[in-house]
């Protein structure tokens, strides 16, 4: 976890409380506090485990990119391995036609 969604998370607590105190002195109605509390924690721990999750998401894109990166320098070095193959094969049949006209 970052630093900053600490600061954020216990920034949004804190003014929860305030907020709590706040309609306490209003109401005086305990389950309105208690309502109030709950509500904000819930949405720091929210807001902290949807971070958590891209964060997850994140590595699992990062590494798909490598193992796909790494497949396609695989293929490339196949193609390659079969083109030279080809043209060397080719200038093989080329040389043997060159000599054949030659006689």
């Amino acid at each position: 976890m970052e630093a900053r969604n600490i600061i954020f998370s216990v920034v949004m607590v804190f003014f929860a409380f305030v907020l709590a105190y706040r309609l306490w002195d209003k109401y005086e109605d305990p389950v309105i506090v208690a309502s109030t509390v709950m509500v904000v924690g819930m949405l720091a721990l929210l807001f902290l485990s949807v971070d958590e999750r891209l964060r997850r998401i994140e590595e699992e894109i990062k590494e798909k990119e490598r193992s796909l990166r790494v497949s396609m320098q695989s293929v490339e070095e196949e193609v390659r391995e079969k083109v030279d193959t080809a043209t060397r094969r080719l200038d093989e049949i080329r040389g043997d036609i060159l000599k054949r006209g030659y006689r």
